[in-house]
């Protein structure tokens, strides 16, 4: 995908460096950021320089590939392994990608083992850009027929971003919508603020700018009134862990949105690649939900007057605030799920249908 015309991938390999977006500072600075050493890995998936399900995973596999150079030692690999699992415990990519890659690397010979961690993680980087390419080929399908019966904008909400800067290239529940903006299906999209770090407003809608797709900004309580003004035509959101019954854990407020769409008979997806799928647990109640710090309630960033980047606090010094990460919707309320093998009903016999 493109900034300023240029295309990137979120997240790639040089020089024994890896290059990472920093997205704590979009949309206002785009800044490439090196990552050394295996810490500078786990701080970037803790500071949320880098975020998005199957990013996290793809940083993750490479710094396992740093720590390889850093020091080229089992035990070191294995602490590493584990320090890299700890940072963000919700999104299932992160120990997907960490167990693959720990997998590969056990007892491999010390003279071979960073030439085949290097070609592991790129394996996993360029699979994640071919999931996603597909799952837009298989949403595209969705956002035609309703094109055809309209015969007009196709208006499509999501929530947070799950767009190319949360996965390699594409996005997942961007991908359906880049693809129809390519083929010339008129779209436009409703992008949720996503509070608390806003990365709907900062990031999708930031994306969804540089590659001339149509969108407009909403509060994150805005869509039941549209939906129910009738100018929702489909929900799509991504997913940072999917239950084998097709439970959905995502971004805080995706349970809202699903609760709106259903009593509004708005077709409520959710894209996603089949590494985010959790076949373990099977109650939703067992997924660990992130609870993060309150200062991402309690402070906002932004650009003042003059351009300068900056933090205020909004809320009163003596006030509490919770900050859980993400919620949890439930099977009955999703139309289907969008993977890149095609689009199945959010049940446990759906998914066993595509991924035998």
């Amino acid at each position: 995908m493109k900034i300023t015309g240029k295309e990137y991938k979120t997240i790639w390999f040089k020089n024994n460096v890896v290059k990472i977006i920093d997205q704590t500072k979009l949309p206002h600075q785009f800044i490439i950021k090196d990552l050394k050493t295996v810490k500078d890995a786990i701080n970037a998936i803790k500071k949320m320089e880098v975020r998005g399900a199957p990013l996290i995973g793809a940083t993750a596999a490479y710094g396992i590939v740093l720590s390889i150079i850093e020091k080229n030692d089992q035990t070191f690999l294995h602490k590493s392994a584990r320090d890299l699992i700890d940072t963000r415990p919700t999104a299932i990519n992160l120990k997907w990608a960490v167990d693959r890659m720990i997998k590969k690397l056990t007892g491999v010979n010390s003279n071979k083992i960073l030439e085949m961690a290097i070609n592991e993680a790129k394996e996993i980087c360029e699979e994640d850009i071919k999931f996603c390419e597909s799952i837009g080929l298989n949403g595209l399908k969705i956002i035609e027929e309703i094109y055809n019966k309209k015969k007009d904008t196709v208006n499509i909400l999501t929530h947070c971003n799950a767009g190319w800067l949360a996965t390699i290239n594409w996005g997942t529940a961007t991908s359906p919508i880049y693809h129809a903006h390519k083929k010339g299906i008129p779209v436009h999209v409703w992008a949720d603020e996503t509070r608390p770090r806003n990365q709907g407003a900062n990031l999708t809608s930031y994306e969804l700018n540089e590659e001339g797709v149509k969108n407009t900004i909403i509060a994150d309580n805005t869509g039941g009134i549209l939906m129910q003004r009738g100018q929702v035509d489909m929900c799509i959101v991504g997913t940072d862990r999917t239950l084998s019954n097709g439970d959905v854990c995502n971004k805080v407020g995706t349970y809202l949105k699903a609760l709106a769409a259903k009593d509004n008979n708005v077709p409520f997806y959710v894209a996603l690649p089949s590494s985010t799928i959790d076949w373990k647990i099977k109650n939703s109640k067992d997924i660990p939900i992130e609870e993060r710090n309150s200062d991402e309630l309690s402070k906002i960033e932004g650009v003042d007057e003059d351009g300068k980047l900056i933090k205020v606090q909004i809320y009163p010094n003596k006030s509490k605030a919770m900050n859980l990460a993400f919620d949890v919707t439930p099977a009955k309320y999703i139309t289907g799920l969008i993977t890149e093998k095609g689009i199945c009903e959010a049940s446990e016999k759906g998914l066993k249908n595509l991924f035998k």
